[in-house]
């Protein structure tokens, strides 16, 4: 597939702007903003930032190949798109066109249990290619059933969530109302009527809701009641307990996503899981916690011969991805980019988002003479 992005838009930062013009003020703040102080949120840009990289200009270069096997594929990029919860709120029908960019440019799409399209619609799009994220269930018979669903759908690989053991304090969203549910409240009924094209575009795909869990939701839920549900049917905290019989259960590549200390790769390792994502949600629950890259480097030189060890958080583009490489990640994973480019470009938003991601890592690797993404951690300065 051929790259085309629109040029009007050459960098995420340029897509965040028009997003937030495009979307109403609650809905932006949901996707832009961290937790509690924003200071993981602000860190995990910083220290990517501050990794560089080596060129080596009079090596031998025949040109650069940036496709990557993980779990016996090969995709045409290092990088996918990353479980987000509620896409449909920040732009209408936004899972549904970011899994068709993912399998039209050949790169990984991860469904999340709470975002608001279903299993079978997703896998459809993907035929069967995409990841599948479980928010764990309180009870077994949810979670047994959830995880048949995604065996039915296809899905290769299911992803743990392990890193949301309590809903983040997100001072944003508690003013903009948006807990579960959200408010509709006067000043964000304003916010809607100023947005005219989110909010005919949201008329026409409908009231965005948890399609994957409307099977287990009763007849006639009252909104008011539908926090109380989530509560009820979920509970984030995982252990060795929770985690065995699900790979029992399930014949596929699980992987463990939010790990951020080398105690959870070894438990990961012992559970006999298949890959862990570096990750502390985006900066949206531990102010206090390090960055991604931070731990990555670590975790990949203990274990990377090991487990397969990915990354997201605070990857915004490009450069950033081969930042994270060069670190040791062997595959990364973005959310606000990709939701960036929805929100600001409606349906050709995950087009434009994943050319334009992959033309610059393309450039970084032609500048620095990476012949393959295996390569980048020779081009690290250490």
């Amino acid at each position: 597939m051929k790259w085309k992005y629109n040029t009007k838009y050459p960098a995420i930062d340029d897509l965040r702007s028009k997003a937030k013009k495009r979307i109403p003020k609650f809905a932006f703040e949901y996707l832009d903003g961290g937790c509690n102080e924003d200071v993981n949120l602000s860190r995990n840009r910083s220290d990517i930032q501050k990794v560089e990289l080596r060129p080596n200009y009079l090596s031998k270069h025949t040109g650069s190949d940036m496709k990557t096997e993980l779990f016996g594929k090969t995709y045409d990029a290092p990088f996918g798109v990353a479980p987000i919860g509620l896409q449909g709120l920040m732009w209408p029908n936004a899972p549904d066109i970011l899994a068709k960019a993912a399998f039209d440019h050949n790169i990984p799409f991860v469904l999340s249990t709470v975002t608001t399209s279903s299993i079978e619609r997703i896998s459809k799009i993907t035929e069967g290619n995409a990841w599948f994220q479980l928010y764990h269930p309180t009870e077994d018979r949810l979670r047994d059933d959830i995880i048949k669903r995604a065996a039915s759908a296809e899905c290769p690989v299911l992803v743990l969530l392990c890193d949301v053991p309590t809903f983040g304090f997100r001072p944003r969203d508690i003013r903009n109302g948006l807990a579960m549910p959200p408010k509709m409240s006067i000043k964000n009924i304003l916010q809607i009527l100023s947005k005219p094209n989110w909010a005919l575009q949201t008329l026409i795909q409908g009231q965005p809701n948890f399609e994957t869990l409307k099977p287990y939701m009763p007849k006639n839920l009252n909104l008011s009641a539908l926090g109380q549900f989530m509560d009820i049917t979920f509970s984030g905290r995982l252990n060795e307990e929770k985690i065995a019989p699900i790979r029992d259960m399930w014949k596929g590549k699980i992987v463990l996503k939010g790990v951020a200390s080398e105690a959870d790769t070894e438990k990961a390792i012992k559970l006999g899981l298949d890959g862990i994502i570096v990750s502390n949600h985006g900066g949206r629950q531990l102010d206090a916690g390090q960055s991604t890259i931070k731990p990555l480097s670590k975790i990949a030189q203990k274990y990377g011969d090991k487990i397969t060890v990915m990354m997201d958080s605070g990857l915004r583009s490009g450069p950033d991805i081969a930042r994270a490489m060069a670190s040791g990640a062997q595959f990364t994973f973005m959310g606000r980019s990709f939701m960036y480019g929805v929100s600001a470009l409606g349906k050709e938003g995950g087009n434009h988002t994943i050319s334009l991601i992959k033309t610059q890592l393309q450039q970084v690797m032609e500048q620095i003479c990476c012949e393959y993404t295996e390569d980048f951690p020779n081009h690290l300065i250490t």
